[in-house]
C-alpha cells in the first residue's frame, strides 16, 4: 500500500475494499450489541443513554453505507469520513457502552484505517483521541473503582494491541515500498541493458541450458531475415549451422562442452536462400551465487555477419597472389637484361646492336613496372577513399585539358584525336580526380590499342544530363571477352593485345573509379572496328542563377 503525497490519495484498491467493507460491518455489530444492553440481555453497569445509543446508530450505519457505496476521491474526503467514525466512537463509548464491552478491539480497526489513509501521523492522532476517550470515561465513573481498573485495563490492552498492529503494519508497509523500489530499479536497469542489446548491431541472444531461446535484441531478426517471434525455440532448429568441411555444427552440444568464452569464425549458414559466412562466439551465464554446473543458467551467444569481410580478405589473397605473379616477370626480365648487359658492356666483340636491345629491354620492362604501380597507386586511393571530396568542375575546360595533354601521343602514332563536344557544357559535381584519371584512362587505352584511325572524345549535354564517350577505330573487343575486360589482371589472348604492354589493370581500375562517381560504364565494341566507352553523369544545376 502506497500513500500519495499530493491531494489525491494513492492506495491498494483492495485494501480500501475490505476497510470500506468493515466500516459497514462493524456499526451494525455495535448497534447489536447496544440492543442486547438495553434490553437487559448482557450485563453492562456503564450508564446507557437510549436517545444518544439510536442517534448514533443510526448515524453510524448512515456514514458507513456512504462510505461503502462511495469510493475515496480526495484526501480531504477521507479524513472527514474518519473525523466522522471518530465522533461517533467518542460518544458511543462515553454514552452507551463504555470501555467495559467486548467489541473495545473495534478501534484497532479506527487505528488501522487511519494508518492506511493518513500514514504515521493519522495514527498518531487516533491514539491520542482513544486516550482522551479514556481520560473522559474514567472521570465520568470516578466513583467506581471497579470501573476504573477494568476501564485501564482494556484501555491499556486495546492500545497495546492497537500501536504493535500498528508499527508491525508500518513496518510492512516500509518493506513493501522497499521491495517496489528494488522492483523498478531492477526494471529500470533490465530496460537499460535490452535498450543497449537493442541497439547493438551484431545479433546477441540468450538461452537456457538446453539451447531454448529466452531474450533476444532487434538484430537477430536482421540477421535470420525474419518476424518471427524467437522466443522460446531451439537456437539448432531456427539456425543451421555448417563448418568448413560442411558438416553440421549443433550450438548446444558445443554448449555443453564450453569451459569459457568460445568462438569461430569459420561457420556458414543458409538464410532465406543465401550462404551467410558467420562469426559465433557464445560463453555460459553464470550468476555470481549460483552453485550449480556451468550452463545451468543458460548461454549468451553473439551472431555477426562476417562475409563481406571473408570475401574482401580471400580477394586481398588473390589479389596479393596474382599482384606478386604479375611483378615476377616483369622484374625477372628486366633484372636479366641489365646482368646480361653488365657482362657483355666491357667486352669489344660484343655488337652495340645486342646493348641497346638489353637496354631497352630493361626500360620496357621498367615502364611496365611503372604503369602498373600508378594503376595501384590509384586503386589504392579509390579504395581509401582519399579523393572522395567533390567539387564543381567546368566539364569543357577539363576536357580540352585532357585533348592538350593525349593529343602529342596521338601525332606521335599517326592518329588523328578529335574532340565532338556541345556547346555550353556545364559543369558537374564530382571528384576531379577520379573523373579525369577515369577518361585517362580511356583515352590512353584508345591510344594503345590503335594502330591506324582517329580517335574522338565526345562529350553532348542532353537537358539535365552530360553523356562522355571515348571511341576509337583500334582491335576492338570479341563478345566473348566483352565480359571480362573489366576483371583485374585479365588480358584477351587476342596477340593484337599481347604485342603491347598492358598491365591488365587499367580498366579493373576505371571500373572501381566509375563505381566511386555512381555511374556505369557502357562498351560497345566490334571486333576489328573499334571500341566505345561511355558513361552518362548529372549535370549540376545552378538554384540561384538567373532564369532565361
Amino acid at each position: 500500500m502506497i500513500r500519495g503525497k499530493g491531494s489525491e490519495p494513492n492506495f491498494n484498491r483492495h485494501t480500501d475494499f475490505v476497510v470500506r467493507a468493515t466500516g459497514l460491518l462493524m456499526p451494525l455489530c455495535l448497534a447489536f450489541y447496544g440492543i442486547l444492553l438495553q434490553f437487559k440481555l448482557v450485563h453492562n453497569d456503564h450508564a446507557f443513554s437510549l436517545p444518544v445509543f439510536y442517534t448514533v446508530s443510526i448515524v453510524w450505519l448512515i456514514l458507513g453505507i456512504y462510505q461503502f457505496l462511495t469510493p475515496i476521491t480526495t484526501r480531504l474526503n477521507v479524513t472527514l469520513r474518519l473525523a466522522g467514525y471518530h465522533v461517533l466512537a467518542v460518544l458511543y463509548f462515553w454514552f452507551v457502552t463504555g470501555f467495559d464491552m467486548p467489541f473495545m478491539a473495534s478501534w484497532i480497526i479506527l487505528f488501522f484505517a487511519t494508518y492506511i489513509y493518513l500514514g504515521r501521523t493519522g495514527l498518531h492522532i487516533s491514539m491520542l483521541v482513544f486516550f482522551m476517550i479514556a481520560i473522559g470515561d474514567i472521570l465520568l465513573n470516578i466513583d467506581d473503582a471497579e470501573y476504573m481498573l477494568r476501564a485501564s485495563l482494556f484501555f491499556l490492552g486495546t492500545a497495546v494491541t492497537g500501536y504493535i498492529a500498528g508499527t508491525l503494519t508500518a513496518d510492512q508497509d516500509i518493506d513493501r515500498q522497499e521491495l517496489s523500489r528494488s522492483q523498478a530499479e531492477e526494471a529500470l536497469q533490465r530496460d537499460r541493458i535490452m535498450t543497449i542489446v537493442n541497439n547493438l548491431a551484431d545479433a546477441v541472444l540468450s538461452t537456457d541450458k538446453d539451447g531454448v531461446i529466452q531474450v533476444y535484441n532487434a538484430a537477430c531478426l536482421n540477421l535470420l531475415d525474419t518476424n518471427s517471434e524467437l522466443k522460446g525455440k531451439n537456437i539448432d532448429t531456427i539456425l543451421t549451422l555448417t563448418d568448413v568441411e560442411h558438416k553440421r555444427f549443433r550450438l548446444v552440444s558445443h554448449f555443453r562442452k564450453a569451459r569459457s568464452v568460445e568462438s569461430h569464425e569459420d561457420l556458414s549458414a543458409v538464410i532465406s536462400g543465401e550462404t551467410v559466412r558467420l562469426s559465433v562466439i557464445y560463453s555460459a551465464i553464470r550468476s555470481a551465487n549460483s552453485n550449480q554446473e556451468l550452463g545451468h543458467d543458460g548461454y549468451v551467444v553473439i551472431l555477426r555477419d562476417i562475409t563481406k569481410q571473408k570475401s574482401l580478405e580471400e580477394e586481398r589473397d588473390e589479389f596479393i597472389s596474382v599482384v606478386s605473379h604479375e611483378l615476377r616477370t616483369p622484374i625477372t626480365i628486366a633484372e636479366g637484361s641489365l646482368s646480361n648487359l653488365q657482362l657483355m658492356i666491357d667486352r669489344s666483340d660484343i655488337p652495340k646492336t645486342t646493348l641497346v636491345k638489353n637496354v631497352k629491354a630493361s626500360h620496357d620492362q621498367v615502364l611496365f613496372l611503372a604503369r602498373m604501380v600508378n594503376d595501384l597507386s590509384t586503386l589504392s586511393r579509390a579504395e581509401r577513399g582519399v579523393a572522395d571530396a567533390t567539387e564543381e568542375i567546368d566539364v569543357a575546360m577539363m576536357i580540352h585539358d585532357l585533348y592538350n595533354e593525349y593529343a602529342p601521343q596521338a601525332e606521335a602514332k599517326g592518329l588523328r584525336f578529335n574532340l565532338d563536344t556541345s556547346p555550353q557544357l556545364g559543369t558537374v559535381i564530382a571528384s576531379r580526380l577520379y573523373l579525369k584519371e577515369l577518361l585517362q584512362n580511356f583515352v590512353t587505352n584508345a591510344i594503345k590499342y590503335t594502330k591506324e584511325g582517329e580517335i574522338t572524345v565526345i562529350v553532348t549535354k542532353n537537358g539535365d544530363s552530360i553523356e562522355f564517350s571515348v571511341k576509337d577505330t583500334g582491335i576492338g573487343i570479341s563478345k566473348s571477352d566483352q565480359a571480362h575486360v573489366f576483371d583485374k589482371f585479365w588480358r584477351s589472348e587476342d596477340y593484337r593485345t599481347r604485342e603491347t604492354g598492358g598491365t591488365g589493370l587499367g580498366l579493373y581500375v576505371t571500373r572501381k573509379l566509375a563505381k566511386k562517381l555512381g555511374v556505369a560504364i557502357q562498351l560497345t565494341s566490334r571486333l576489328n572496328h573499334g571500341s566505345t566507352f561511355s558513361f552518362t553523369m548529372h549535370a549540376h544545376v545552378d538554384k540561384h542563377a538567373p532564369k532565361a
